[in-house]
């Protein structure tokens, strides 16, 4: 697995400040993608016991109090499998962040695979829904086109329906 880049303080991917991971690959190919260069899965720099350490050093030396990490793409889900044990261990070490993560596969999609949804059960907040450029729209807030959601994870998975939040 590779990464696009790697963000810290970022205010915008999610409530509060946090540091913001961009994984390579995305086989939707959105028409309209903010992202485009990480549609490629060689995109970017090798996902390595080095990068975790940097993230995880990044989240233990900062100087503010941080809320959380965001995941974005790319296409996370895609890479579920190579992402899920950097994951598990960032909420042993951070139990008290959130994760939230973006994808363009739907709640309902994620659930029925089960390494996709191994690593939904590890996120707060799931962003769901292919970008459509025909409904884009910049007031949204955390997401860019009005067919996207804003999920709760946890209670969702609870009744094995998503359910949004209001924002």
């Amino acid at each position: 697995m590779n990464i696009a880049s790697f963000k810290k303080f970022d205010t915008l991917n999610g409530t509060g400040i946090r540091h913001t991971l961009f994984v390579s690959g995305c086989t939707h190919r959105c028409n309209g993608c903010f992202n485009p260069q990480a549609w490629n899965k060689n995109y970017g720099e090798a996902f390595t016991r080095e990068t975790e350490r940097m993230i995880m050093d990044a989240f233990r030396d900062a100087p503010i109090r941080m809320s959380g990490l965001s995941i974005l793409g790319g296409e996370p889900f895609e890479s579920a499998e190579e992402l899920l044990p950097f994951v598990k261990e960032f909420k042993r070490e951070f139990p008290d962040m959130n994760i939230w993560t973006w994808s363009g596969y739907t709640f309902e999609e994620i659930v029925k695979d089960k390494n996709k949804k191994e690593l939904l059960q590890l996120c707060n907040v799931l962003v769901d829904g292919r970008f459509v450029l025909e409904q884009k729209d910049l007031t949204l807030k955390f997401k860019g086109s009005t067919n996207q959601r804003v999920i709760d994870v946890p209670n969702s998975l609870l009744v094995n329906q998503a359910i949004t939040m209001n924002l």
